[in-house]
């Protein structure tokens, strides 16, 4: 069975509603900080390419019709730069979020426009290879009619990510989110899922805020949470393990100088 058999819109979801609270202040969103640069026109131009545009492209490239921006107030230079998309030559919408209690809140803002999709989801301040990464993602979902797979990663900082735990039968079990010590090997870092998971998100997050109505402020939710809550209810998973990608996450100053560094080298 081919992903090209499926008659299913394929959709981003590209998160930029955070803080970047670990790198503050900055001049720019983190999602538009210039990380390379790519040609534009003839071969002697070339444009500034900026963290969250790799991100894009390989949505793009793993025949993604549109994706839906997710930002929060203040954040207009998001828009500002990538406009609607034509440049990148896939059509971009946006999202504005008041406020978040973490990332499914984020994504379940986009609900009401992704109910029939199938969606593909990555971090915009993650830069990893390989290009065709959602591909392979992809592929095993139309193989198997999975509800959600993850693309999994070698974890270089364990304490950073969300680790992924694994049975005897290379069966996704857990995500132990943010270890302080474990023996755990991969982190997901993409995903691809279906209609049916969609609809658990938007199910965990209305669950959760009519729990916490009377709270002013909620504890912070992480996908990882919704994840573990999606295999104790049986949600169909697979995985694609990439024993030899890369990723760098330019939540810090160290790693977002480590990515300029990379990118220009062409060590990235």
């Amino acid at each position: 069975m081919s992903r090209l058999s499926f008659n299913k819109q394929i959709v981003g979801i590209f998160p930029a509603a955070g803080m970047a609270t670990r790198i503050a202040p900055l001049p720019c969103s983190k999602e538009i900080f210039p990380v390379g640069f790519h040609p534009q026109g003839s071969e002697k131009s070339s444009r500034t390419k900026v963290a969250g545009q790799y991100l894009l492209e390989k949505m793009r490239l793993a025949g993604a019709e549109k994706a839906y921006v997710i930002v929060r107030q203040g954040k207009w230079d998001i828009l500002s730069y990538f406009s609607d998309g034509r440049f990148l030559d896939m059509p971009l919408a946006y999202l504005v979020q008041d406020s978040s209690a973490g990332v499914p809140f984020t994504l379940d803002l986009a609900y009401p426009f992704i109910q029939d999709a199938i969606v593909v989801f990555g971090f915009p301040d993650i830069l990893l290879q390989p290009d065709d990464a959602f591909v392979y993602l992809l592929d095993r979902q139309a193989e198997t009619g999975a509800d959600l797979v993850l693309g999994l990663f070698p974890a270089h900082q364990p304490q950073k990510v969300d680790m992924v735990e694994l049975d005897n039968q290379d069966r996704i079990t857990r995500i132990v989110i943010k270890p302080v010590k474990t023996d755990l090997c991969y982190t997901w870092l993409l995903a691809v899922w279906s209609r049916v998971f969609t609809q658990f998100v938007h199910e965990f997050v209305k669950t959760f805020k009519q729990k916490s109505q009377n709270e002013i402020k909620f504890p912070e939710v992480f996908l990882g949470d919704v994840i573990n809550s999606a295999i104790l209810n049986g949600i169909h998973f697979e995985k694609v393990i990439f024993k030899d990608g890369r990723y760098l996450d330019i939540g810090t100053p160290e790693d977002m100088a480590k990515a300029c560094r990379w990118i220009v080298s062409d060590q990235f």
